[in-house]
């Protein structure tokens, strides 16, 4: 047994990559599937597209490997996070299309308990804010609004899960339950620090416990996949929400060190320890990963819109073709007009957790074009980060007496641009590191299932084996930095002020 298969399914695309001994990647195969907007700040997808790509993208690596089932030892999954299903127990369909971690209608459901005082209960159980962000209000919403739901569940035929716990239902034909300590921590219902379901939350949102999953280690037994999916039973060894995957990925084990993966959104997480640590900047304590029964815990800082703007400008406006031609538009753009893009297109995450304000474009001209466009979408993923790496260099400075914190490592398809990387390093005045393999996500589900597995080294060694593929170093004057982040400010404001 000398590969793991990685199964990645992510918000707009499913992957599965096969690793060997070494971590290399042997095969790879990837389907992206459709995106629901029923109404404005709406975000669903169909349960049955995320399945039906991961049997498919997993059945396409194996045979594009040429490698037998009998030599695969473990499958690992890393999955989008907070994206919340519903299905029954004794059929296993579906009562609601799964809402996306994107979707914002449970807005007003969160104002309400906000205006109850709940909020507070809320972050000193689960470390986070509330927002529609999370998955409990939207179980809740479809306990409410789903006919017939709130009956059947409160009967016990309804079941509740995350990505992750759908896809291991899937995998072994409804025999397992589970979900993992990362993804249980974004539900909003879990106590991550008595490490179970709260049922305080749960009795406030009125949700039947009886419609949780177990939750396990990242590195545990999930079952064994159905025999019929490769040829033989395979067991599944790892789970690890993505963005917590992208961390073991990167191979951030020591408190203060930091990662930021760009993919749809961009997530940014510092490894704090053994004890979580309470954000004062409106960050979010979370779990890191949860290995060998011990916890490590981490801040993050969440951005809803980083690719995705990317996405927009090829989707939406149509001026470009491929995400690649941003590089090369940005890099022509006139430099004397300063195009400040805040993309709220779905409300503005950390440090701000504003639902309802929406997107703007400041300092348009007649001769605004494709490219400053361009520069402008890629320039708003550098000022949002920097949003969050100020905001924990607060708090790390706040509970460890100074803000020195690890050079930046980032993943994700966006950080393949030079540019962009460059742009990130110039106004965070950082070294930033690009690792030499960038599926760090789905690297990170391998080592958890492989190491489980006896087939991958341990923690300590897999940290040596990390390489630096491209550092980018900070090249722009102190006056223009301040300039343009002080710029990137203000539109913010009047982003978050039009909105009312």
């Amino acid at each position: 047994m000398t590969h793991i298969l990685a199964i990645d399914q992510g918000t707009t695309s499913t992957r599965a990559i096969l690793f060997d001994q070494s971590l290399n990647v042997t095969a790879s195969a990837q389907e992206e599937f459709p995106q629901h907007f029923p109404r404005s700040g709406w975000v669903e997808h169909d349960p049955t597209d995320l399945w039906a790509t991961t049997a498919a993208t997993c059945r396409a690596a194996v045979e594009k490997a040429g490698v037998r089932a009998e030599g695969i030892a473990a499958i690992g999954i890393t999955n989008q996070r907070e994206t919340t299903l519903v299905w029954d127990r004794r059929t296993g369909q579906p009562v609601y299309n799964a809402i996306v971690w994107q979707d914002r209608r449970t807005a007003e459901m969160c104002r309400a308990l906000h205006a109850d005082g709940f909020e507070a209960v809320i972050t000193e159980k689960t470390g986070l804010l509330l927002d529609p962000y999370f998955s409990g209000t939207k179980l809740a919403w479809i306990l409410d609004n789903v006919e017939g739901a709130r009956a059947e569940a409160e009967a016990g035929h309804l079941l509740f899960g995350t990505v992750d716990s759908w896809l291991v239902w899937k995998l072994t034909g409804g025999q397992v339950h589970a979900t993992d300590a990362t993804n249980a921590a974004r539900t909003m219902l879990y106590d991550i620090r008595k490490g179970g379901w709260s049922s305080t939350i749960c009795k406030a949102l009125n949700i039947p416990m009886s419609m949780l999953p177990e939750v396990r280690d990242c590195d545990a037994f999930y079952g064994e996949c159905r025999a019929d999916l490769f040829g033989r039973p395979i067991p599944i060894l790892g789970i690890a929400g993505d963005q917590q995957a992208a961390t073991i990925g990167q191979a951030c084990f020591k408190p203060g060190m930091v990662k930021s993966t760009y993919g749809t959104g961009c997530f940014a997480l510092l490894n704090t320890g053994a004890e979580p640590v309470m954000s004062k900047h409106r960050l979010l304590t979370t779990i890191a990963y949860q290995i060998g029964g011990q916890t490590t815990y981490a801040l993050e800082g969440s951005i809803f819109i980083a690719g995705a703007v990317v996405q927009w400008l090829r989707d939406g406006l149509k001026i470009i073709r491929h995400a690649a031609e941003t590089q090369p538009l940005a890099a022509r753009a006139d430099e004397t007009q300063q195009l400040i893009m805040v993309p709220a297109f779905t409300g503005l995450g950390a440090p701000y957790w504003n639902a309802d304000c929406r997107g703007a474009i400041f300092g348009l001209t007649r001769n605004s074009g494709p490219e400053e466009f361009a520069r402008a979408a890629l320039e708003s993923v550098g000022y949002q980060t920097r949003d969050l790496i100020e905001a924990m260099r607060a708090d790390w400075a706040a509970d460890h007496g100074d803000a020195t914190m690890s050079t930046l490592r980032v993943d994700g398809g966006m950080s393949a641009s030079d540019w962009a990387m460059q742009f990130l390093s110039d106004i965070l005045n950082a070294p930033v590191e690009r690792p030499r393999v960038l599926e760090t996500t789905a690297m990170g589900a391998a080592w958890l299932a492989g190491q489980k597995a006896e087939v991958l080294p341990g923690m300590e060694d897999f940290a040596a084996s990390w390489a630096k593929g491209a550092e980018f170093a900070p090249k722009m004057e102190a006056a223009d930095r301040d300039a343009r982040y002080g710029a990137w400010k203000r539109a913010v404001e009047a982003t978050i002020g039009f909105a009312g």
